[in-house]
């Protein structure tokens, strides 16, 4: 059962005068892992993150270290969740996070799914 959804779109460009003009950002909003890429995949990466907080209905116990974006053996995104979000995500009986993100056209954009078994 679908519990949560989320979208998030970026103006690579804005996003990326952002981080120049502040380059402070980059430390706060991503992991280590992270960091390391073009504001373009950054870009994109951001929108995954805002859209978890908005299928998670908001901000409360959420930390922007506490959900990283990795990818599996095949390269498909997806998160890692850990700290306070890792538990509250947990509480909410959400059993799966699907991720699907994309940049093109100077826009960067994801969507996340929540999805649970209903068992919990």
């Amino acid at each position: 059962m679908i519990v949560g959804i989320g979208i998030d779109v970026v103006d690579i460009a804005r996003f990326e005068r952002s981080i120049v003009r502040t380059p402070a950002l980059v430390a706060r909003l991503f992991a280590e892992s992270e960091r390391d890429r073009p504001a373009r995949s950054l870009a994109a990466r951001f929108a995954a993150k805002e859209s978890l907080i908005k299928a998670l209905g908001g901000h409360a116990v959420i930390r922007w270290h506490d959900m990283r974006v990795v990818q599996d053996a095949e390269g498909n995104p997806g998160f890692e969740l850990t700290g306070e979000l890792s538990h509250h995500v947990r509480r909410l009986g959400i059993d799966r996070v699907h991720l699907s993100m994309s940049h093109d056209a100077g826009i960067a954009s994801a969507f996340v799914v929540l999805e649970s078994d209903g068992a919990g």
